[in-house]
Formats: C-alpha cells, structure tokens, sequence
C-alpha cells in the first residue's frame, strides 16, 4: 500500500495504534515486558527460597502484591490494556470482571466461614 493511498483512506501505520485507539506493540515493549516479568518472578523466588522475611504471611502478602504487579504488567505490555483501547470497553470490562470475582470471592470466603461456624458439633454434646 503506498503512502499517498494510506494518507487518502486515513490510515496512518506509523503512530503504532489502530483506529480504536489500541497499541501494536513493539520489540522494545515486549523486551522491557519481558524483563519487568522476570524481575517480578526473580524477586519472590528470592524472597521464598532464603527465607528472607521471617513471617509466613508477610512473605505472602509480599508475594500476591508482586503477583499483582505483575498482572498489570502483562496487561499493559502483552495485552496492550490501556484507557484508550476499543474505546475503553476493554477497560471497562476489565473493571467488571474485577469486580464479579471479588464478589464472587467474597461471597464464597463468608459462606465457608459461616458453615465452619455453624456446622461444627457443640463439643457438650458429644
């Protein structure tokens, strides 16, 4: 396709996005991706394997909230997530999703807690 019929139909390949607004990526993006992954793997193996924090469940806080992390690197660099992606409709059904499996998380961790609760034998009973 030449540049003069590109420039006719509004299409413009130079800029890295398409009409909706959502990146190609390039090799520099999916290298610092790459990279940032590695790292954010690197890190907590480092954490787990020489025992560095003391406290079992500070080590896995440290761990999700590098799991997190994580999560929004590959969406931004593998998965091209941004505001401006299709419109934003990627990010808002980014934003539901969350919110669905919170609920759903939520709504699970109190129903399990309820029946511990209420299911176990009264211990004079027995």
């Amino acid at each position: 396709m030449s540049q003069n019929h590109a420039e006719a139909h509004g299409h413009d390949h130079h800029d890295g996005h398409d009409s909706n607004g959502a990146s190609h990526g390039s090799l520099r993006g999916y290298v610092t991706g790459f990279l940032l992954s590695v790292v954010l793997t690197a890190i907590p193996f480092w954490l787990v394997m020489n025992d560095v924090l003391a406290n079992a469940t500070l080590t896995a806080i440290v761990i999700m909230l590098f799991a997190a992390v994580q999560i929004v690197v590959h969406m931004v660099y593998f998965l091209h997530m941004n505001g401006r992606s299709e419109g934003g409709w990627t990010m808002l059904a980014l934003i539901f999703t969350i919110i669905i499996v919170a609920i759903a998380l939520a709504g699970s961790l109190w129903v399990m807690f309820h029946l511990n609760a209420n299911m176990m034998p009264d211990p004079h009973r027995m």
